[in-house]
């Protein structure tokens, strides 16, 4: 009686094809690296699972049965699909891949990095496309995890980042602060009190459309029962600059945005309180995916980056 689809041994199906292909149990035996006496008695387990002889002995040697010969074609493709399933995945190539990357980022990676990063970038994957989306922080980790983002770039370890994400530290900076240069009254070097005394431009993280999350200079703050006088708050950092040199403002931010936007507007760069905490950026990814040879690369990438600043 033939054995149900249940009961059949998979690991018979090589054999099957072997035997039937070469019509000839010492050449099938080679084929599968088995031994003739093991190759024969699968043999007979074959018969007996199918209940067809599948080789029968003619003049001229063994010849399948008609039943075999209509399997054969089915099972090499069945045999084909597993050995496509089963295969290592395919190695990213830079130079020739046409990958498209979603990065939920900083308005700091945004204007300080990318414009560095993007040369190297175009001379190794000239065929890569990078989709950008401003961070929130909620919002990104919730797309990091549904695979609709390859990676989160720049979210300080102020946030609650779920245990579960693989954390690399990516980079550190200074807060300093951003005035008009105007303003000469202002000194070049905040103590705590003149720097709470100030009215400020404060950043803040668009989360999604109902709610938005305080910026981290706030957070630092409030856990020691300060606050800052907040006259507005807003969400685009070159805005922001552009408010300070017009308004006796401060604006809190990395030194490389705040050196960059006094290389462009009438603003300069004073020292902030010794006692607020550096930034501590970070490069966020999923697990699921640690082993995309892709988003190792790129990840690789950003590191190197960060070396050379």
């Amino acid at each position: 009686m033939p054995a149900s689809f249940h009961q059949f041994d998979l690991n018979l199906l090589r054999v099957f094809e072997a035997l039937v292909s070469e019509a000839h149990v010492t050449r099938a035996a080679e084929k599968v690296f088995l031994s003739q006496s093991a190759t024969s008695h699968a043999l007979n387990r074959l018969r007996s699972q199918l209940d067809d002889p599948i080789l029968v002995r003619c003049g001229n040697g063994l010849q399948p049965t008609p039943r075999a010969m209509a399997m054969l074609g089915e099972v090499r493709e069945v045999l084909r699909k597993l050995e496509q399933t089963l295969a290592p995945p395919k190695v990213f190539n830079p130079a020739t891949s046409k990958r498209v990357f979603t990065l939920a980022v900083t308005d700091y990676f945004e204007a300080v990095v990318l414009p560095d990063l993007m040369p190297a970038l175009n001379q190794q994957a000239p065929g890569l496309v990078f989709n950008l989306e401003m961070i929130g922080p909620q919002a990104s980790l919730e797309r990091l995890e549904s695979g609709d983002v390859d990676l989160v770039v720049g979210l300080d370890d102020s946030f609650k980042i779920p245990s579960h994400l693989l954390i690399t530290n990516w980079r550190d900076e200074e807060p300093v602060c951003l005035v008009g240069e105007q303003f000469d009254d202002i000194p070049d070097q905040l103590d705590l009190d003149g720097y709470l005394a100030l009215p400020h431009v404060v950043m803040v993280d668009q989360t999604d459309a109902d709610s938005i999350s305080i910026d981290s200079v706030d957070r630092w703050l409030s856990s020691r029962k300060l606050k800052r006088q907040v006259v507005v708050q807003m969400i685009n950092y070159l805005a922001a600059a552009r408010m300070v040199a017009n308004r006796k403002t401060v604006l809190t931010l990395p030194r490389q945005m705040a050196e960059m936007f006094s290389s462009w507007l009438p603003v300069r760069v004073v020292e902030a309180p010794d006692e607020l905490p550096n930034w501590s950026m970070k490069l966020i990814q999923h697990p699921l995916y640690q082993q995309d040879t892709g988003i190792q690369w790129l990840l690789q990438q950003l590191q190197v980056t960060d070396a050379t600043a």
